[in-house]
């Protein structure tokens, strides 16, 4: 099982700064996914901004998230 998200902090480009429970700091890009279903409504920085995690992963108040694999497997290390 892949770490959990412990910490997130979100960039002005759609990125997600992300801590995890074994201590790695990673940059997660939302763009790519940012034309897709329900994460249209992160196109609005002021909304992007409301990330927060909750059960290991980062999470929208309209219940917009990701899968905490994903957000793991994809980021790239800073």
């Amino acid at each position: 099982m892949n770490p959990r998200v412990k910490k997130v902090k979100t960039g002005s480009d759609f990125s997600l700064h992300l801590t995890f429970e074994n201590g790695e700091e990673k940059v997660f890009d939302c763009r790519p996914y940012l034309e897709t279903g329900i994460f249209r409504e992160l196109k609005d920085p002021n909304y992007f901004s409301r990330a927060s995690v909750q059960f290991g992963t980062v999470v929208w108040p309209h219940e917009q998230d990701f899968c905490p694999d994903t957000l793991y497997l994809e980021s790239k290390k800073n």
